[in-house]
């Protein structure tokens, strides 16, 4: 086949839609395909070398985009790479305009998708310029300033609504990149992975946000699909690197996912190649604290946890690629990680983290599946494959399986829904079914027996559904399975019930499925003729008997469920008469559920069938609306499946019954019909939806029945007759698939030859797929046209006297005959042609040709008959004007006209919302039946059918790039007059319709446009305000169509703006009418939402022409346009030249044309926002804004409204950045400046090379030559990680633009700034407006006001200073918030500004502002400070912190001196904290000067300077981190800190008395003791440890360690909030260290530690060591158990603290014991059970007779500690497993019974248990039962019923 292919193609395809070739017509598509492909190839390639984006390029490459739908990637190899290679350099055009460039870039992804066809050997794509684009465009250093609109960037103005769709959008151009890199990746050549390292790895600087840029890049750049020859230059470069650092962070930073993300794709790129082992318990261990699940009882989360979590996705990718292999050790720890986290997915547990568990649940066994089909069944390509060592084996699998069973049937019934369970059931079940089924039928065939629980039936239902094929098909593994299918059919029939509408669907949906695998025939005469059957064939040909009871059973519930809906029962006459949406959803199920059983059915069960629907029809009348709908599809249902056989029945019938009624006339003029007569109208209607040819013998009688009827005076009645017409037409006029049978050519054969049970579950063969089409015949078409001829002609002449006077007749006849109009152009649509008419020439201008491309779809038009499409045309449109002339009110009659003029236009014999919503459920069944495991497109024929039917109605409605005649034209200007009538509902609908043409005809628009903008006109007087309204809803486009106000286009826009704005003076405008006030808002938002930079350099590089020139004359087909001249070529480089020119002139226009608007005083002022909204979309970082629009926003900064000077600070801060100056950048070499040779080898942090970076207080630049002398690096990472290839710093001052220039210097947008800025007046009202408060209380530090005055004082120097210091002096002093904010934003702006100064002037500046700083600092307020704060911080941020070396002394000076009180203290530290913060690892020596002066104020009094210090502790020791190859920092560090703390506090950690929490009294003078000085430290310290726990990247496990005896001590035990804040902290603070992370060698060391403290006399201490032993193991499980050792000991410790003294411990340590063996940590082996009933053997002395005063018992108390610690550890291993019963439970269930009786606590300990039992065990007690015997179970009942009263 492919042989005979490529002859006729002349070129071997990649690989093309292979439903193609089952078309009726496949015979032409080769020819067609390679006419259009050429076409393409010749026209794409002139575009391109002859310069012309638009509209060349982009109409040919959407051509391009079409054609790869409906062909696939039909064309040869080398015309695929080098489309490739041509799309890849138009992407990468530097200028290209952002939505251009988005949508060529889903081209080239599409391109690239299927990897497998192009191995790297044929295409290399170099990976920078996809880097240096998407860097321009995610960082865009413009963006922020609004010199750059991408689409949906966050806009100023927006309602939080839009924010949500924004993020949405947003995503979108990021998104459309990310996946092009993705696309990219495996082509990217072998250097890439050394120069990516080398580029990226300077950016590696953990405390700064770079990181997560450069670990970003690195997860989407880094290529992991080199083969093994070139993997010592792909990831061995990287790998040790990453997984080290990876390993060594602990608090989740952002980063890190992206890290887990890279190491995903590698291991599942290279299985086999990788040695996974040595981190598998660490890996699974980071995998189980993501998923943040809540352990213990009073757990506080890290907020960081929350947020980032792992994505799932990866996660799953991940561990399916690390199983299999030699050794076992992922699929353990697997296990294990399901075993510890299986009670989570039970029912009754629900929180935040269940739906990553379910999803977690539903992804692994797909991912599985995935990697199966690539190791076993998929076509071996290029990529690398899994050497056999590691490939999966049985037992593997069976492993796997095993493992996730008990969650998977855990979550069958879970709250989020079954879905989940049921897709993890479908793909296990494709593995093993003889492992999932089974259990899945246990839960089922209850579930039907039960009418309780009707979730319980819904959740087994949809989960059988989907193992439904797995069991049907049987196979080896399973052969039992398809016994099961007959049994279950028969108990699901009750769930069709009318009063439970989800069990009814999904009833429908069950019977529905497994139908469609199983051909209903009775094969039970097979077992006497057969001899070769087996036992469980045997079984079924028997079972098959019943097929026919099923079959008869499923009516009568359907029946059933009619009798009850039909509408007199359901609802009373005054409702509506439609269906509910509900009862339409129930009347598909029903009647696609009939037609599947009815389809697979032997023809003998079919005929008993087809007799009891015809008596069900026939003998009763049902109403039309519900009842009868439901009736007649089920007669449809019939009448499909064998038309000869039914028509016979029911066509005679009906027409009977209809002559017979309608005999006597007044019948035909009544309003109310009689029932019978409609009843069989439908029935007849519905019937005859059946292949054309079989209706053709009834044709007179039908043709009789139309004649009756058409005309029949009640609308109801006529509708149905147009269906019937509508119907006839249809079937006789189309292409479709006669039969879906799951086995081709049905079950007609003697069971002697052909036996149905071979073929349950069968898939169909696409190769033989033997479609049965319905082609059209001439006898059918000469009968369609013989129905128009008859019906359509007389209705048309009607219309047309009467639309030119001649005839009267009433609006109902008017309307009749629409509807007849409309039904005939529905059924016969697809035999017209379309619409003709002149092309309309000189819409835009082009060098290539546009022509649009037609299809065949199977019909030959014939010419000799009247084109009825035309003749509809012109009399619609002559009645539509008479219409509106005269009876504007009758509304009905226009909207049937604007269907029909919908209908004209597109319509081919299928609708697109009807192909979309069958694409939809196409996806959606084939989903929930594939087989993903063997792949190569194994669905079951009748999905393989529709897909082929899809596609035909898919070539049927791609209307791409359709010409736009005078015909459309007119027609477009009718729906723009209906567009703007009176009636709003006319509007609204005319509306839809242009907006969908709108979108069809190439170019249309620009025709379009000035038509409508004659409404908006002010100088048109006669609009009124209805066609004003019309008219800007018609701007204002539908949702996701075209936005006529918004076009991409300088053309377009040019026109639209202005005239918006200029409507405002309309008269027909009026600011009173909410509604219109609401439409201006809606629109100005829609284009401030899609508004996105529209390019004005069109410009295509040389590079692009070559490969454009290069594919014009290689491979087939070759184009027949010519390559373009050189002639041709000059021109065209010079018609793009203008057209750059041709923008710019348009956007001086547009912004000439808003300004002239603005300066008219008589704009309402809504115009005026609007407009000025427009001229801020309108600021770019190519062009400059003309000085008259640089006036206007300067001057708007002193506007009245605040909205104008919001948008006016945005602008002018833009306008600074235009005008700035670009400054000089020199290369140096970091190693000639430290004087010493480069460092070999990666080595991070402070290093001898990078020490002159950081600050050092004996060598500041304090004098002008220091300051020369010193070379300044603003951006903190450079040098921490590793040096770049060229450090760019800025050249000195002599070579940078001059400062401070004179007027006469300047340019003149930089004169009109430099003149309004030195009015004083202009300043005055200026800083005025600043500093008002906008929102109380809500005002914020504004970025956009900081970034005007950096803008300021980075372009004009300090020119502007002398003026504003006095206002800035004015404003410090003053203490109100919006003061203190408007001098807070100046400053920074100041300092950020002062960039490139002399020193002359920054000397100057700081004299100036340290004054300043002083004064704000001790009139800082509760208000205020966090503005401080970030002035502060945005001042140091990117700076080199010796050019502020001032700003760092002056905070400095003593931050703690309780001058103010200690809320100014506080404030000091925490505007000091926001600069350091800034600087990172670069002021190592402020730190240390820092952590000095703060150790001897750590005693501190007030709670929020505590804090404060906290805070400020953990920034200090921020940078003191262990990651891999990193030196020791030299900023201070935690060890020698912690040493310096525990000498002081030894006073506690000595004495054995209660900690109380010391209040000092406020006027206590003098030293206070050591004791209580150390408590007050001690608080602090606890507030440092808590603010670290989430921030650090890693916990200093081992100092921690030597305060954790302390922390025991205090941390109280009972959950009460009235605690003071010292015992709050420290349970707080242990609860965070018990999750942190911990290595392998520190285990043994934290143990020690937790057995010193188990050993305490506080009993509160000892409780304690089990709950921090809880978490600390669950939250490090793998670590753990990958030791025995330490598995041991803490076994022990928890086997000790069962027999301890106190009772709280021992039940607590019970709990623990319970949780452990509960997450599989311990199990319970025998040694265990034997301790634990030896210890409740311990005997108790018998009880003496009291004495009558003795109140006291003297019982050995050590004695009976043995006893409970017995009793206590037996119930720890029942409350385990609370819902299964494992073999051992009877057993220790009768030992515990045994000690009902005896002395308390023993007997509460055993109530409790036992009451626990019954709770968790009540919901499964019918199968738990089992596994008692007889009397246990006798004991059991005595125990857990409650004994009675009365005994």
């Amino acid at each position: 086949m492919k042989k005979a292919q490529s002859d006729t193609l002349g070129f071997v395809p990649q690989k093309d839609i292979v439903y193609n070739k089952l078309l009726p017509y496949a015979e032409k598509l080769d020819d067609e395909s390679n006419d259009i492909l050429s076409k393409i190839k010749g026209n794409l390639c002139r575009a391109v070398q002859l310069r012309e984006i638009w509209p060349g390029v982009l109409f040919w490459t959407r051509k391009l985009s079409t054609y790869m739908r409906l062909y696939g990637r039909k064309f040869s190899k080398e015309d695929h790479v080098l489309f490739i290679k041509l799309l890849y350099e138009l992407v990468t055009i530097p200028k290209l305009e952002i939505s251009m460039m988005q949508g060529l870039a889903r081209l080239l992804i599409n391109l690239l998708k299927k990897r497998e066809l192009l191995s790297r050997d044929a295409l290399e794509l170099n990976w920078r310029p996809l880097y240096e684009l998407y860097d321009r465009i995610l960082f865009s250093k413009t963006e922020h300033l609004g010199l750059n609109w991408f689409p949906n960037s966050p806009r100023p103005r927006s309602s939080s609504k839009h924010l949500m769709i924004k993020l949405v959008q947003r995503c979108s151009v990021e998104n459309v990149l990310k996946t092009l890199v993705k696309s990219c990746r495996p082509y990217f050549p072998e250097s890439a992975s050394q120069e990516m390292l080398d580029e990226w790895r300077p950016l590696l600087c953990p405390f700064d946000v770079t990181m997560l840029k450069a670990i970003s890049y690195f997860e989407l750049f880094l290529p992991t699909t080199l083969p093994p020859e070139l993997h010592c230059k792909g990831f061995k470069l990287w790998f040790d690197e990453f997984i080290a650092l990876w390993l060594s962070v602990q608090n989740l930073p952002s980063w890190e996912m992206h890290l887990v993300n890279l190491f995903a794709r590698l291991s599942n790129d290279n299985i086999g190649y990788i040695d996974w082992d040595p981190y598998i318990p660490k890996i699974f261990t980071r995998i189980l604290r993501s998923l943040n699940l809540p352990v213990g009882t009073s757990q506080m989360m890290v907020a960081r946890y929350v947020t980032n979590a792992y994505e799932i996705g990866h996660v799953v990718l991940w561990v399916s690629s690390l199983l299999g292999g030699p050794s076992k050790q992922a699929q353990e720890q697997l296990s294990g990680l399901f075993n510890s986290i299986t009670s989570f997915f039970h029912p009754s547990n629900h929180g935040r983290w269940l739906m990553k568990l379910m999803r977690l649940l539903q992804r692994l066994p797909a991912s599985m599946v995935r990697r199966l089909h690539r190791e076993r069944y998929r076509k071996p390509t290029w990529l690398t494959p899994v050497p056999d060592s590691h490939k999966l084996t049985e037992e593997d699998i069976t492993a796997f399986v095993e493992s996730m069973m008990q969650p998977v049937l855990l979550a069958m019934f879970s709250k989020t829904g079954s879905m989940d369970a049921a897709q993890a059931l479908q793909n296990l079940a494709l593995m093993r079914p003889e492992l999932v089924i089974p259990p899945v039928l246990e839960r089922t065939y209850p579930a039907l027996e039960t009418l309780t629980e009707p979730h319980q039936l819904t959740a087994t239902l949809s989960c059988m559904i989907g193992v439904a094929r797995s069991l049907v098909s049987g196979g080896q593994r399973y052969p039992e399975g398809p016994t099961h299918m007959l049994p279950l059919l028969m108990r699901a029939l009750p769930g069709v019930d009318p009063n439970d509408f989800s069990k009814c669907m999904i009833t429908f949906q069950f019977i529905a499925t497994f139908v469609t695998l199983v051909p209903l025939v009775d094969c039970s005469s097979a077992l006497h003729e057969r001899t070769d059957l087996t036992e469980v064939e045997r079984e079924m040909c028997s079972a098959s008997a019943e097929f026919e009871d099923f079959v008869l059973l499923f009516m009568d519930r359907c029946f059933a469920l009619i009798d009850s809906s039909t509408l007199e029962q359901t609802r009373e006459e005054t409702e509506t008469e439609k269906m509910t949406h509900l009862e339409s959803l129930v009347e598909l199920g029903l009647s696609s559920t009939f037609s599947t059983i009815l389809t697979q059915c032997s023809l003998d069960i079919f005929k008993v069938a087809l007799k009891k629907v015809f008596n069900f029809a026939t003998t009763n009348i049902f109403e039309t609306r519900v009842a009868g709908r439901m009736v007649a599809d089920m007669c449809r249902a019939a009448s499909k499946c064998h038309p000869a056989e039914s028509l016979k029945l029911f066509v005679p019938h009906c027409c009977n019954a209809i002559n017979q009624i309608a005999e006597n006339e007044e019948v035909l003029n009544e309003e109310e019909l009689d029932k019978e007569l409609m009843w069989n109208l439908q029935l007849l209607s519905e019937v005859t939806r059946v292949d054309g040819d079989k209706v053709l013998p009834y044709r007179s009688e039908v043709v009789q029945i139309l004649q009756l009827t058409l005309h029949l005076k009640c609308k109801q009645g006529y509708t149905l007759a147009c269906n019937l017409l509508h119907h006839l037409l249809r079937s006789s006029a189309l292409l479709y698939p006669k039969e879906y049978c799951s086995v081709p050519g049905g079950f007609h054969q003697p069971i002697s030859d052909y036996l149905p049970i071979k073929d349950w579950g069968r898939p169909g063969d696409l190769w033989n797929l033997d479609i049965r089409w319905h082609v059209p015949s001439v006898e059918e078409t000469s009968f369609a046209f013989y129905l128009l001829d008859l019906i359509l002609q007389p209705e048309l002449q009607r219309l047309q006297r009467f639309a030119q006077g001649e005839q009267d007749m009433s609006r109902d006849d008017v309307l009749q005959s629409l509807t007849i109009i409309q039904h005939c152009l529905l059924g016969a649509g697809s035999l017209m042609p379309a619409l003709k008419g002149e092309t309309i020439p000189k819409l835009v201008q082009s060098m290539v040709n546009l022509d649009e491309t037609t299809l065949y779809t199977g019909v030959e038009y014939d010419d000799t008959r009247e084109n009825y499409r035309d003749a509809v045309c012109r009399v619609m449109r002559q009645l539509l004007n008479y219409i509106l002339e005269h009876s504007e009110d009758d509304t009905k009659s226009l909207f049937s006209i604007i269907k029909i003029i919908s209908d004209l236009l597109q319509f081919k014999g299928s609708h697109k919302h009807e192909f979309d919503s069958r694409w939809k459920s196409f996806n959606l069944v084939k989903k929930s039946m594939e087989n993903r495991l063997h792949g190569r497109k194994q669905h079951i024929r009748a999905l393989l059918i529709d897909r082929v039917m899809l596609q035909h109605e898919l070539r049927k409605l791609t209307v791409e790039g359709c010409q736009y005649r005078s015909i459309h034209r007119e027609l477009m200007r009718d729906l723009l007059r209906l567009s703007t009538s009176t009636y709003s509902q006319v509007r609204t609908r005319a509306q839809n319709v242009l907006f969908t043409a709108l979108g069809t005809y190439n170019f249309c628009c620009r025709d379009l446009i000035p038509h409508v903008l004659e409404f908006l006109n002010p100088d048109t007087s006669s609009v009124s305000q209805q066609q004003f309204k019309g008219a800007l809803y018609c701007f204002l486009g539908n949702h996701g169509g075209v936005c006529l106000a918004n076009l991409h286009d300088w053309d377009c826009i040019a026109l639209t703006w202005p005239a918006i704005v200029r409507s405002g003076l309309s008269s027909a405008m009026s600011l009173e009418k909410p509604s219109i006030v609401r439409l201006f808002d809606d629109l100005a938002d829609k284009i401030h939402r899609q508004y996105e930079t529209i390019g004005i350099d069109f410009a295509i590089e040389g590079e692009c022409s070559t490969v454009a020139k290069r594919l014009m004359i290689t491979g087939n087909p070759l184009p027949k346009e010519p390559v373009p001249s050189e002639e041709e070529v000059a021109e065209g480089v010079k018609k793009q030249e203008l057209k750059n020119a041709e923008c710019v002139q348009n956007y001086h226009q547009l912004i000439g044309d808003l300004l002239e608007f603005l300066n008219n005083s008589n704009m309402p002022w809504k115009f005026e926002h609007i407009a000025i909204g427009f001229m801020s979309l309108l600021l770019r970082d190519d062009r400059l804004l003309p000085p008259s629009a640089v006036t206007f926003f300067v001057k708007s900064l002193n506007h009245d409204s605040l909205y104008v000077r919001k948008v006016a600070i945005s602008a002018v801060a833009g306008i600074m950045k235009q005008i700035k100056r670009p400054h000089k950048k020199v290369p140096i070499s970091p190693s000639e400046l430290c004087g010493g040779k480069e460092l070999s080898g990666n080595v991070a942090g402070d290093r001898q090379d990078n020490k002159w970076l950081q600050y050092d207080s004996s060598s500041l630049p304090r004098t002008q030559k220091d300051w020369d002398a010193c070379v300044f690096v603003e951006k903190t990472h450079w040098g921490y990680y590793s040096w770049p290839r060229k450090l760019m710093i800025y050249a000195p001052l002599e070579e940078q633009p001059k400062q401070n220039l004179t007027r006469e210097e300047m340019t003149e947008r930089e004169q009109i700034i430099f003149d309004h800025f030195s009015d004083p007046v202009f300043i005055n009202q200026f800083i005025e407006f600043l500093s008002l408060e906008e929102r109380k209380g809500k005002d914020k530090f504004s970025p956009r006001r900081f970034c005007l005055f950096k803008g300021l004082f980075r372009n004009f120097g300090d020119i502007f200073l002398p003026l504003l210091r006095p206002h800035m002096e004015r404003l410090v002093a003053d203490s109100h918030e919006s003061k203190q904010r408007c001098v807070a934003e100046i400053i920074s702006g100041l300092i950020r500004g002062s960039k490139h100064w002399s020193y002359a002037k920054v000397e100057k500046l700081w004299e100036l502002l340290c004054p300043l700083l002083r004064t704000a600092l001790s009139n800082i307020t509760i208000e205020t400070y966090a503005d401080w704060g970030t002035c502060i911080a945005t001042a140091c941020e990117s700076r080199d912190p010796r050019k502020l070396h001032w700003l760092f002394e002056l905070l400095m000076e003593s931050p703690v001196n309780g001058e103010g009180g200690s809320f100014v203290d506080a404030c000091r530290l925490y505007v000091l904290q926001g600069g350091l913060a800034q600087q990172e690892w670069r002021v190592p020596e402020l730190l240390h000067r820092l952590l000095q002066y703060l150790e001897p104020k750590l005693t501190q009094v007030y709670k929020n300077v505590r804090e404060r210090i906290g805070s400020v502790l953990t920034y200090i020791f921020m940078i003191d981190v262990n990651l891999p190859c990193t030196q020791p920092t030299t900023s201070p560090r935690i060890s020698d800190f912690t040493e310096r703390i525990l000498l002081q506090l030894k006073p506690l950690t000595d004495g054995d008395e209660e900690i109380q929490n010391h209040v000092v009294e406020e006027n206590e003078v003098g030293e206070q003791d050591e004791r209580t000085q150390a408590i007050k430290l001690l608080k602090t310290v606890l507030k440092w440890l808590i603010a670290s726990a989430g921030r650090s990247f890693s916990t200093a496990v081992p100092e921690q360690l030597r305060l954790l005896p302390l922390l025991f001590k205090i941390a109280p035990v009972e959950n009460d909030d009235s605690y003071d804040e010292l015992k709050r902290d420290a349970k707080t603070c242990l609860s965070l260290m018990s999750q942190g992370l911990l290595y392998p060698e520190q285990i043994p060391m934290v143990l020690r530690g937790l057995r010193e403290i188990a050993g305490s006399s506080s009993w509160h201490a000892r409780y304690t060591v089990l709950t921090y032993l809880q978490i600390m193991v669950f939250y490090n499980l793998f670590t753990f158990m990958n030791d025995q050792q330490s598995v041991n000991e803490v076994r022990a410790l928890v086997v000790r603290l069962l027999e301890d003294e106190q009772l709280e411990v021992r039940e607590m340590a019970a709990t623990t014991l319970s949780g452990f063996l509960q997450c599989n940590f311990l199990s319970m082996d025998a040694p265990m059970q034997a301790h634990f009933e030896a210890l409740c053997k311990t005997r108790l002395p018998k009880k003496r007779k009291r004495e009558l005063g003795s109140t006291v018992d003297t019982i050995p108390s050590a004695d009976l500690m043995r006893r409970h610690a017995g009793v206590l550890g037996l119930s720890a291993c029942i409350l385990s497993s609370p819902y299964d019963v494992p073999t051992w439970m009877p057993q220790l269930l009768m030992d515990l019974s045994a000690h009902l009786n005896d002395t308390q606590p023993i007997e509460m300990s055993v109530k409790k248990t036992l009451s626990n039992f019954r709770r968790t065990h009540h919901d499964n007690w019918q199968q738990h039962k089992q596994q008692f015997t007889d009397d246990q179970l006798l004991v059991l009942t005595d125990l857990l019923v409650s004994p009675c009263y009365y005994a």
